[in-house]
C-alpha cells in the first residue's frame, strides 16, 4: 500500500493530500493486535513495552546486526571467532539446577561434517518447551573450546528453518529487544510485515530542499533498510548505527525536536514577564559581607548571566550546570536576593525532603542575618503548621520558600512569585516544573515568573544543547579555592580485606563512610551481585559490629529512609549502607569515605555523584571503587577515568565516549 505523495503523476489538490495524510495517520494508528499472528497475549507483551501501534512496530528499530552471509561447515569452525552454522538437533537436554535455581540446556547440532555442542546456563521456559531433537537450526554466536576438546557456543541466537524456509538464510539479520520474552523470530516477521503492508503511509515530513541537501533516504525506504538490510550492507556502519538510514531517521528526529525546542524558545521571549533589573541591591551588599569566601570568577559570570535575564521583560528560563561543590546553591541565593528587594518571592523546590532541609538550613542563618521571612514546606509539615505557612505566602509575608513536591499542591498560592528555583531539575517532570510556574495564579497581572534550574549531574556541552535547546544554559565551571581533591582508587575483590582496614581506620577517627550497592536484595539473576540488605546485616555482625550501621533504599518508606538518613546525618550512626538514593541531597561534612560495591556496572557520571557526598568538610575525602570484574577491559578503562580525572564535565565526556548510548541486552 503506498500512499499518494506530490511526486505522483496526478498532483493531487491540497484537500486531497489533506485527506490522504489523514487516511496515512490513522493506517499508522492501527492496533498491533491487527497484524497477523498477533493475539490478545502478545498484544500486551507488546504494548507493555510501549509497541501499541503499527508505527511503533515500525519504529522498533534493530540495536544490533548479525552477518550470517558467510554460513560455514561445522568442521571448518573457528575458536574466538562468531560464526553461523545450520544442522539438525540430535539431542536437546535440560535440568534443573537447585542451588542456583534455574534450569541448565544443552543440545548437539549436527551437519554432515562435524558436531557442535550448544549451551545455555539459563534456560527460560519458552527455550526447554521450543526446542526438540529433530529440528533443523540456524545457529550463530561465538565458538570457543568446551569439554573433551569439543567445540561450542554459549547462549547462541539461533532460529528455527522450517521446511522449504531454507531460502535466501545467507543475510544480514537485525537483533532486537524482545518484549516480555517474545522469540526473536517472532518480532522479525512482525517487523517484516508491517514494513510491507504499512511502510508506505510513513511521511516524509522533512522539506525536500533540506532532504536534498543533506543527502537522505526517504523515511520509508530507510526504515525497510534497518528492518531488512540489503545483503551488500555494511554491518559495520549499522552496528555503529552510523548507516545512511540510520543517518536519515535520526536527522529528521533531531530536526523536529530542535524545530520544537526553538518554537518553545520564541514563544517564551514573546511572552510577558516580570523585569526585575538589579539596582541598588542593598541585599546583595549586605550578603557579600556575611561571605566568608570571595565568589569564584565562573560565579560572578553565571549570576551577571541571571541578573541580565532577571531585568528582561520576557520570563527566564536558564539552566545552570556545575560540578558537585561548584557553588550553584550561592549563585540562585544571591539571585534570589535580586528579586526579594523588589518586593517579590522566591520559591525553591528540590525532589527530597533532605535535600530541601538541607537548603533551608544552610540558607536560614542568612535569610535571618538580613531580615527575610523565610518558610519550609515538605509533606512532613503538620497540617495546622502548613494552614498558617500557605497564609502567610499567599498574603506576600514570607519572601523566601524552600519545599519539595508539597508546594504544587492544589492549596498553594504564591501571588508574587518572581523566581521559581529547582535543584536536580532531572528529578523533576515537564508538567511539574510547569506547575510551580503557575502558583503565581492571577498575581502580579498573571506574568509568568522567572525560573532557574539547577543540576550537578554534568552533561557534555553539545548534548546540552540538544537537550536545552529552549533554555539558556550557564556552567559554573570553576571549583572554589582550597578544595582537597578525593582520593579515588580502584580496588580488586582479593583486595577487600586491605580496603575495609582503610575504612576502619577512618571510623575510629571519629568519621562517617558510605557504601554504595546496585541491588535492594539479593536477585537469582544476578546472584553474583552483592546487595544493600545482607552487606548491611554482614557489616552489623562482623569487623564493624562497634559502629551503628544504618540502611537506606528506594524500597523503603519515604519517612523510614529520611529517619535513617538523619540518623546519619546527626551522627548517630557511623555507617551508611545504600543504593543510589544517596546520590544527590546527601551533605554531611563528616562523611570522609565512601565505598562503591560492584562500581563497574555504574555509568561514570553516577560515580562521580556519589564521590561527590565525601570529603565536604575539612578533612580529605577518600572514594574507593570495589571492581568485581564484570564488563571486562572497557568497564576497566572506565573506571581508570574515574581515578585520573577530578572534572565532571569531562568525565560526562568520557562515559559518553566510552559507553555510547548503552547497549540493551537481548535475555
Amino acid at each position: 500500500m503506498t500512499a499518494v505523495t506530490s511526486n505522483s503523476p496526478n498532483k493531487p489538490s491540497d484537500q486531497n493530500r489533506l485527506v490522504t495524510v489523514r487516511q496515512g495517520l490513522r493506517a499508522l494508528a492501527t492496533p498491533v493486535q491487527d497484524l497477523k499472528g498477533v493475539g490478545p497475549k502478545r498484544a500486551e507483551q507488546l504494548e507493555a513495552a510501549g509497541l501499541s501501534t503499527v508505527e511503533d512496530i515500525l519504529y522498533h528499530v534493530p540495536f544490533r546486526y548479525e552477518d550470517r552471509r558467510q554460513l560455514k561447515k561445522i568442521a571448518a569452525a573457528v575458536l574466538g571467532q562468531e560464526e553461523s552454522f545450520i544442522g539438525e538437533l540430535v539431542m536437546v537436554q535440560s535440568r534443573f539446577i537447585p542451588r542456583r535455581r534455574r534450569q541448565m540446556m544443552t543440545a548437539i547440532l549436527r551437519d554432515d561434517t562435524a558436531v557442535l555442542d550448544l549451551v545455555w546456563y539459563r534456560a527460560p521456559s519458552f527455550l526447554v518447551k521450543g526446542l526438540a531433537k529433530g529440528q533443523t537450526l540456524l545457529v550463530h554466536g561465538k565458538v570457543e573450546r568446551g569439554t573433551q576438546m569439543r567445540t561450542r557456543i554459549v547462549h547462541p541466537d539461533f532460529e528455527v528453518i522450517d521446511a522449504g524456509d531454507d531460502q535466501n538464510l545467507q543475510r544480514v539479520l537485525p537483533v532486537y529487544l524482545r518484549p516480555g520474552g517474545l522469540p526473536l523470530s517472532f518480532i522479525r516477521k512482525l517487523t517484516v510485515q508491517a514494513t510491507a503492508e504499512y511502510g508506505g503511509y510513513l511521511p516524509n515530513r522533512l522539506p525536500p530542499v533540506i532532504a536534498g541537501r543533506q543527502g537522505l533516504l526517504s523515511i520509508p525506504v530507510a526504515l525497510a533498510q534497518l528492518h531488512q538490510p540489503p545483503l551488500n550492507a555494511d554491518v559495520e556502519s549499522l552496528n555503529e548505527a552510523r548507516s545512511p538510514a540510520h543517518r536519515s531517521i535520526v536527522f529528521e528526529e533531531l530536526f523536529f525536536l530542535q524545530l520544537g525546542l526553538g518554537l518553545r524558545k520564541l514563544s517564551r521571549r514573546r511572552s510577558s514577564g516580570l523585569s526585575m533589573p538589579a539596582r541598588d541591591g542593598k541585599l546583595s551588599a549586605r550578603m557579600c559581607t556575611l561571605l566568608p569566601f570571595k565568589l569564584t570568577g565562573a560565579q560572578e559570570r553565571v549570576l551577571g548571566e541571571i541578573q541580565g535575564d532577571l531585568g528582561a521583560d520576557h520570563p527566564m528560563q536558564r539552566l545552570v550546570q556545575g560540578d558537585v561543590g561548584s557553588g550553584k546553591t550561592m549563585v540562585a541565593w544571591l539571585a534570589s536576593l535580586q528579586v526579594i528587594e523588589q518586593g517579590y518571592q522566591a520559591l525553591w523546590m528540590a525532589p527530597t525532603e533532605m535535600l530541601a532541609e538541607q537548603h533551608f538550613r544552610n540558607l536560614l542563618k542568612f535569610a535571618d542575618s538580613l531580615g527575610i521571612s523565610s518558610a519550609l514546606l515538605s509533606a512532613s509539615t503538620p497540617a495546622r503548621e502548613r494552614k498558617v505557612l500557605l497564609q502567610r505566602i499567599a498574603s506576600g509575608e514570607i519572601k523566601f520558600v524552600v519545599g519539595t513536591h508539597a508546594l504544587i499542591q492544589d492549596d498553594v498560592r504564591v501571588p508574587r512569585m518572581g523566581l521559581g528555583v529547582i535543584d536536580e531539575q532531572h528529578r523533576f517532570g515537564v508538567m511539574q516544573r510547569l506547575s510551580l510556574q503557575q502558583l503565581v495564579g492571577d498575581g502580579v497581572a498573571a506574568r509568568a515568573p522567572h525560573m532557574l534550574l539547577m543540576s550537578a549531574t554534568p552533561i557534555p556541552r553539545s548534548l546540552a544543547m540538544v537537550l536545552y535547546g529552549d533554555m539558556e544554559v550557564s556552567y559554573v565551571d570553576e571549583m572554589p579555592p582550597g578544595r582537597t581533591p578525593i582520593r579515588t582508587a580502584v580496588f580488586a575483590e582479593r583486595e577487600r580485606k586491605q580496603l575495609y582496614s582503610m575504612v576502619l581506620e577512618e571510623l575510629k577517627r571519629g568519621h562517617q563512610a558510605f557504601v554504595v550497592l546496585p541491588l535492594v536484595e539479593a536477585s537469582e539473576q544476578l546472584q553474583e551481585v552483592r546487595d544493600a540488605t545482607q552487606m548491611a546485616e554482614k557489616m552489623r555482625q562482623t569487623m564493624f559490629k562497634d559502629f551503628g550501621v544504618g540502611l537506606a533504599h528506594g524500597r523503603m518508606k519515604t519517612e523510614e529512609r529520611d529517619g535513617v538518613m538523619r540518623e546519619f546525618r546527626d551522627g548517630k550512626l557511623s555507617i551508611l549502607v545504600a543504593t543510589t538514593v544517596i546520590e544527590v541531597g546527601i551533605d554531611i561534612a563528616n562523611a570522609t569515605v565512601i565505598v562503591v560495591e560492584h562500581a563497574e556496572r555504574f555509568g561514570l557520571s553516577q560515580l562521580h555523584q556519589l564521590r561527590g557526598r565525601v570529603g565536604r568538610g575539612s578533612a580529605p575525602g577518600f572514594c574507593f571503587l570495589v571492581n568485581h570484574g564484570a564488563g571486562g577491559a572497557v568497564a576497566g578503562e572506565r573506571l581508570r577515568v574515574m581515578e585520573k580525572e577530578t572534572d565532571g564535565f569531562k568525565i560526562a565526556e568520557a562515559d559518553l565516549k566510552l559507553r555510547g548510548p548503552g547497549e540493551p541486552r537481548v535475555c
